[in-house]
C-alpha cells in the first residue's frame, strides 16, 4: 500500500517537474468513469487540466457529445452513417490507419457529412507499453495518411487505445498538437458475438445520460446501429442537445454532478 502511495505521489510531482514527455511517469492507467452523488470516481491520482484532456463538458448543461471508436469494420458504420445524417446529430469517429484504408469511402463520409474524425492511432496498442518515439510516429503515420488521401488535416483528437494511459501518453498527444478524449459513458458493447439487444442498448445508453456527457460507443456493435435512431429521439425528449467535440471544455476536478 505505501509502495502504491508513493509511486502515486511521484507521478504526481513527475508532472509538476519534467521538462518533457521522456521525463513523465509511465505508470499505466486504464480510463473508467462512474458518477457518484458527490462527484465521480475515475483512475487519475493526477489532474488532467495540463494535459489538454477531456472527459466531460458541463454538467450542469444539457449538451452531450456522442463519439464512436473504430478499429475494425463489422459493416454497421454505414447504417450509423445513415442515422446521423436523418436525425442531423454531430458525431466523432476515431479510426485507426488500417480503417482508413481499408474503408476510405466511410470515411470521406465521416467527413463530408460534417461529422470530426478522431486519431486512434496506426496498429491500436496500448500506448503507455510504447517509447516516445513510437507513439509519436503512431500518430503521426494516421495523421500523414488522412492528409494524403483527403487533402486535409486530420482533427487534432486523440482517443487512446483501450483507454489506457499514462502522464507520459497525454504529454506527447499534447505535444502533437492533440486534445485527448476519454468519455464519461461507455458500456460493453464492442463483442460481436456478444451482442444484446437493441432494447438492452436504448434503456442502457439513454439511463446513462447526464449533463455534458461523453458518450463512448462501438460501431462494430449491431445493437448501437439498431437502437441509434430511438437513442437520439429519447435523448431530445429529455431536453439533451448533441454537440460536436469542439464545444467541449474541462470540468472541474473531481466534477459535480446537480441534483435531480
Amino acid at each position: 500500500m505505501k509502495k502504491a502511495i508513493m509511486a502515486g505521489l511521484l507521478c504526481v510531482v513527475g508532472a509538476l517537474a519534467a521538462a518533457n514527455a521522456d521525463e513523465l511517469c509511465n505508470k499505466a492507467r486504464s480510463w473508467f468513469f462512474v458518477p457518484t452523488a458527490h462527484g465521480a470516481d475515475w483512475e487519475g491520482g493526477f489532474e488532467l487540466d495540463a494535459f489538454d484532456t477531456h472527459y466531460l463538458g458541463d454538467t450542469e448543461s444539457r449538451a452531450i457529445y456522442l463519439t464512436f471508436d473504430e478499429g475494425y469494420e463489422l459493416g454497421y458504420t454505414a447504417q450509423i452513417l445513415d442515422v446521423l445524417r436523418e436525425k442531423d446529430v454531430p458525431a466523432a469517429f476515431f479510426v485507426t490507419k488500417p480503417y482508413i484504408k481499408e474503408h476510405p469511402e466511410l470515411v470521406g463520409r465521416m467527413i463530408n457529412e460534417g461529422h470530426i474524425v478522431g486519431n486512434h492511432t496506426v496498429r491500436h496498442k496500448s500506448s503507455p507499453t510504447l517509447s516516445c518515439d513510437e507513439l509519436r510516429a503512431e500518430l503521426r503515420g494516421v495523421c500523414d495518411y488522412f492528409k494524403e488521401h483527403f487533402g486535409t488535416e486530420i482533427p487534432r483528437f486523440f482517443r487512446p487505445p483501450m483507454g489506457e494511459y499514462s502522464q507520459r501518453v497525454l504529454q506527447v498527444a499534447k505535444d502533437e498538437g492533440y486534445a485527448t478524449i476519454f468519455w464519461s459513458f461507455a458500456y460493453v458493447d464492442w463483442h460481436r458475438d456478444k451482442q444484446p439487444t437493441p432494447d438492452y442498448a436504448h434503456k442502457k445508453v439513454v439511463d446513462g445520460l447526464h449533463g455534458g456527457a461523453v458518450l463512448l460507443l462501438h460501431a462494430v456493435s449491431s445493437a448501437n446501429a439498431n437502437a441509434l435512431a430511438r437513442i437520439i429521439d429519447s435523448a431530445r425528449a429529455l431536453g439533451y442537445e448533441f454537440k460536436p467535440l469542439h464545444h467541449l471544455t474541462t470540468p472541474q476536478f473531481p466534477p459535480i454532478f446537480p441534483a435531480d
